[in-house]
């Protein structure tokens, strides 16, 4: 097929019109989302998940490196920002907003989406205190593994990993909205799967460390690994087990 084929096939609008015709606000909008949902947030994830230990750290001698909070931290906050900034701008085109289903779909898992990030952002700012040897106070919600903390992993854990597969969907609502051209919906899906194959590779190799390993270590006598890890195939190295 020749080039020229290709290249009018890949910019033509989904619906098959002839010009691909939205408002700034509008295009900007579907831009900024795609670089939350689809970049920042996932990205943040990942890093949480496995980079717990960098691949040149000498663990369980050397611990508690922050490489993965701040990383998770920083990306998570700008990710909810710019969807914040997002959803701000299509607002500004009120009545012009398009009507229908799809719309009406498209509209509910934003809103929803905005309110589990806000809720997300919350949440770690209640999570109570990290304690254990690498502090001054030796006490705290996280060293100790207490209900509080056990109930703050297992909501911002699970409201994370609920969050992706809706920002998946309101992403291709989105690009049917806005009849986006074709190679729009390719390159967005390709970066998923390549997210998704990542995601399995990592996971393969056993690079999703408990976190309370991570940042104390393998001794059995802490209190945190007297109890199973929290989360879904999280690796629990020396006694204990996997969660």
């Amino acid at each position: 097929m020749p080039w020229d084929m290709v290249r009018d096939w890949l910019s033509t609008p989904l619906s098959g019109q002839a010009e691909h015709l939205v408002a700034p606000t509008v295009a900007w909008h579907g831009r900024l989302m795609v670089l939350s949902w689809s970049i920042l947030l996932p990205l943040g994830i990942l890093v949480a998940r496995f980079f717990k230990v960098t691949p040149r750290q000498k663990w369980p001698d050397q611990l508690d490196n922050t490489f993965w909070w701040r990383c998770h931290l920083y990306l998570q906050q700008a990710g909810v920002a710019l969807a914040l900034l997002a959803a701000g701008l299509v607002l500004l085109d009120g009545p012009g907003m398009p009507d229908g289903p799809v719309a009406t779909a498209h509209r509910l898992l934003g809103w929803l989406l905005l309110g589990l990030g806000g809720v997300q952002l919350v949440g770690g700012w209640l999570r109570g205190t990290k304690g254990g040897p690498t502090v001054a106070v030796f006490a705290g919600d996280h060293f100790d593994m207490t209900r509080r903390r056990i109930l703050f992993e297992r909501a911002h854990k699970g409201l994370g990993w609920l969050c992706m597969p809706l920002a998946l969907i309101a992403t291709a609502l989105g690009l049917v909205l806005a009849d986006a051209p074709r190679w729009m919906p390719l390159v967005i899906g390709a970066w998923w799967i390549a997210l998704i194959a990542a995601f399995l590779a990592m996971q393969r190799r056993g690079m999703c460390l408990d976190t309370y390993q991570a940042i104390w270590g393998p001794d059995p006598s802490l209190p945190g690994n007297r109890i199973a890890p929290i989360g879904w195939r999280v690796t629990r190295r020396g006694p204990g087990r996997e969660g």
